[in-house]
């Protein structure tokens, strides 16, 4: 099972968010408390930096009457979350940012009771590709090096990523079966401490999202390896992808916004409108480019369509990866 963007984009390929001014806000409901914005990770990760790059758009243009509280709920892959979200006790008042634990943690852990179909879609602000990265001071510089260096290791080369058995692992796992490699995993709860440690060297690569490794690739400490995205990506154009190597796999993470089980319908109007017009502004557009995301626009409709796609691919990737990396 792969996860292209094609397969992203197929669902939204007819629809186009039209901007909205903040005066077309919806007038029949608007926030009369803080907003909960719940981040389903740790601090630093991409989730983490969308969160508080919108946070930093909404409220340098007055976009709501109450400000947005960001929260990194990222412990249990997201579990943390998702229960947060389903017990909110102010539907109304409470939205996340998401990745694709929003499929893979329920799936994976079922007692939690969570049905992501009871959530309420807001916003899908774009999907994050997949980079393999080393330090620089590994020597490696060509994923063939990598891939000599980890069987050189026989068990003992050391990869981090967020969580267990979502997105991270689920990357690793498949490049660990498709090249027999044997790699040691360690779970974080977010991507900004898997890069940090990167950088500190306590582990000896990542599948870090662009977003998430940019800074130590500018200053030199990253280097990129390999691509699990369809084409190769305009800011790493010498990095090849995995397709190059001979396997039809991509995966991409997605970065949404939804909104807790039980939202009025006119709370749900009022957060579309509001992050619609953040998606279309000149802000995030620029953050799309900046930090390689794809644009992923589609109304609720397709937004369902997609979660019950990708609960349904996700389910099958889980279960050909062996449930659990």
């Amino acid at each position: 099972m792969k996860l292209t963007k094609r397969l992203f984009l197929g669902l939204a390929a007819s629809t186009a968010m039209a901007a909205l001014p903040v005066t077309a806000m919806a007038e029949d409901w608007s926030p009369k408390r803080p907003i909960d914005f719940t981040i389903m990770a740790g601090p630093g990760g991409g989730a983490d930096q969308i969160a508080r790059f919108v946070q930093s758009v909404v409220e340098a243009n007055d976009m709501t009457t109450r400000p947005l509280v960001p929260t990194n709920r990222g412990g249990g892959s997201g579990a943390e979350a998702l229960l947060h979200m389903k017990d909110a006790r102010d539907a109304d008042h409470t939205i996340m940012v998401t990745l694709n634990s929003f499929y893979t943690t329920p799936i994976r852990q079922e007692a939690l009771g969570v049905d992501i179909e009871t959530f309420t879609p807001i916003t899908m602000m774009g999907v994050d590709p997949f980079v393999l990265w080393v330090h620089k001071d590994s020597g490696i510089t060509t994923f063939e090096q990598y891939i000599e260096q980890v069987r050189a290791m026989d068990g003992e080369f050391v990869m981090g990523g967020t969580g267990s058995g979502q997105e991270d692992s689920i990357v690793i796992a498949f490049m660990s079966g498709a090249y027999g490699l044997d790699i040691k995993y360690i779970p974080y709860d977010g991507g900004g401490a898997v890069a940090k440690d990167l950088a500190g060297k306590q582990i000896m690569a990542t599948v870090n999202n662009p977003a998430e490794a940019k800074g130590f690739y500018e200053a030199g400490e990253f280097v990129p390896l390999l691509a699990f995205s369809d084409e190769r990506m305009p800011a790493y154009p010498d990095v090849p992808t995995m397709k190059e190597k001979g396997h039809d796999f991509s995966y991409y993470n997605q970065r949404a916004i939804v909104g807790a089980p039980g939202m009025s319908d006119e709370a749900a109007d009022y957060y579309r409108q509001v992050f619609n017009a953040v998606y279309e502004g000149d802000a995030w557009q620029g953050y799309l480019t900046s930090e390689s995301l794809s644009p992923l626009p589609m109304n609720e409709a397709e937004t369902r369509a997609y979660w019950t796609t990708q609960v349904e691919n996700h389910r099958e990737l889980l279960s050909a990866l062996g449930g659990e990396s």
